[in-house]
């Protein structure tokens, strides 16, 4: 069963973990609500989840209540935030070079969207449409998206001149921030509520040198990323583990799953289903728990429902067992936990 999201490459993650870390940020709590192990994260070329993904921006944006973080996140770009992308761009000899390269392998980085490139007679437009559906979630996405490209165009051309003449977003300004705030970061008029995301470049920046051009490198890494996008065509199943909890999130919505139903939608045997689940060192249980702990925290940070009836949802029989369990998880009763929140950094 293939995620709605897609996939997303570790390295997208990994620049957000460096912005958390820097700010002291309760990351490995968002970690562990979208059932991400940091271990799992360690290896540039490994993928999760793309729900897991916005899941765990979702709880980072909760926790922290910073409406600047997708802003301040592009701070922390690297090339390996790119994935093999990130050397491709790196190789190319110049900014309009580096742009070409984009939308071919932008899906080595993730599914997160996709990038179109727009060519006018004095400019081209750098256009990207976020695939991330959650409004919390989409407009810190787009920002640390068009932001990073900025940052780390500026890098590569070693110029303080490669600077858009426009930025303009598809959503309006988030409450509590100015647009001061998003005009220093790119250096240039910044507009709101537009049609679409988007960097517009000056054709004199296009043709700014890069820092490292290297044709012979550049073909290696290409050939490289062809291989790699075969492979994402060919085989894009997601772990035994990814599958479960998207199927978990899904069967919530009826009630309490059981554990043959699960099997039944992945259309396997119950036995079959535990013995895979064995070889990724996890169980049903866990997993079950692991969707429990994040829709409910989802629902106590950001939402007036009542914890009974988040109890009723996450399929407890009683509202006291998930309370039970709840403390278990967290060390935190959920009144405790959502007064955290609705005391917390921007809620007042």
């Amino acid at each position: 069963m293939k995620d709605p999201l897609g996939l997303a490459s570790t390295t997208a993650i990994q620049q957000y973990l460096r912005l958390a870390r820097s700010e002291r940020w309760d990351w490995p709590g968002a970690l562990r609500a979208a059932g991400l192990n940091e271990a799992d994260l360690e290896s540039p070329d490994t993928t999760v989840a793309g729900s897991q993904f916005q899941s765990f921006l979702l709880n980072l944006i909760a926790s922290t209540g910073d409406p600047l973080l997708g802003l301040k996140s592009a701070e922390f770009v690297q090339p390996g935030s790119y994935n093999v992308l990130g050397y491709i761009v790196m190789s190319c000899a110049t900014v309009g070079d580096a742009l070409e390269k984009i939308a071919p392998y932008e899906r080595l980085v993730g599914d997160m969207g996709t990038t179109r490139i727009d060519p006018h007679p004095d400019s081209t437009s750098v256009i990207w449409h976020c695939h991330y559906p959650h409004p919390r979630v989409r407009p810190h996405m787009i920002a640390n998206v068009l932001a990073s490209w900025v940052s780390y165009c500026r890098w590569l051309a070693n110029h303080s001149s490669a600077t858009p003449r426009q930025v303009t977003f598809e959503f309006a300004l988030p409450e509590g921030t100015r647009q001061a705030d998003f005009e220093r970061v790119f250096g240039c008029p910044v507009a709101f509520s537009q049609t679409r995301s988007a960097v517009i470049i000056p054709q004199r920046v296009l043709a700014i040198p890069l820092r490292q051009p290297d044709n012979t490198l550049r073909e290696t890494l290409e050939a490289h990323a062809r291989e790699r996008m075969n492979r994402l065509l060919t085989d894009e199943s997601p772990s035994t583990r990814a599958q479960v909890k998207l199927a978990l999130r899904q069967a919530l919505q009826q009630g309490a799953p059981r554990q043959e139903q699960i099997a039944d939608t992945l259309g396997i045997t119950t036995r079959t289903l535990q013995r895979r689940l064995g070889e990724e060192d996890t169980s049903f249980q866990n997993l079950l728990d692991e969707v429990r702990l994040e829709q409910a925290r989802q629902a106590l940070a950001n939402g007036q429902e009542s914890i009974a009836d988040i109890a009723e949802r996450l399929g407890y029989a009683e509202t006291r067992s998930f309370l039970r369990r709840f403390k278990q998880w967290t060390g935190t009763t959920p009144g405790e936990f959502r007064e955290h929140y609705r005391s917390g950094p921007g809620n007042g």
